[in-house]
């Protein structure tokens, strides 16, 4: 398989009021690039080749001509992060629902991954993951 390519990525999500969900996010430990940011919408830096750009809604849909799902009532994408360790995803987790997030479902336990779910504020279905890369996933049975 060739290598793949470096790349960045950046996730652009629609929001309802973007005051609140940079104080969800910053209390998730995430930071914003201040480059990026006006009361349109802000950069919210997830590492160092990825973003999740949170746009108010109106400015959102001059990106497309297509119009959002209701997160409340569809889902359209699984946001999904990394987590270094189990403990890590128990704590973010943990402060999603403290800072105003809902569960998203029970957590997963399949020995070489373990993950727990939320819906942040505007209802986007987020994803906290570890993983044991050095597993065979296969032998988890």
């Amino acid at each position: 398989m060739p290598p793949v390519p470096t790349r960045r990525m950046f996730l652009n999500l629609p929001v309802a009021d973007l005051a609140r969900s940079v104080r969800f996010f910053t209390g998730l430990g995430f930071t914003f690039d201040p480059r990026f940011t006006d009361e349109q919408g802000t950069c919210m830096l997830v590492g160092a080749d990825a973003a999740v750009m949170l746009l108010v809604e109106p400015f959102f849909r001059t990106f497309t001509t297509r119009g959002p799902v209701d997160p409340a009532a569809q889902c359209e994408v699984l946001v999904a992060v990394s987590a270094r360790d189990r403990a890590e995803v128990d704590d973010l987790a943990a402060r999603a629902l403290a800072g105003g997030g809902t569960p998203a479902g029970e957590p997963q336990d399949h020995g070489f991954m373990y993950q727990r779910s939320f819906l942040d504020p505007d209802g986007h279905h987020w994803e906290v993951v570890w993983m044991d890369e050095s597993a065979d996933p296969a032998a988890a049975g």
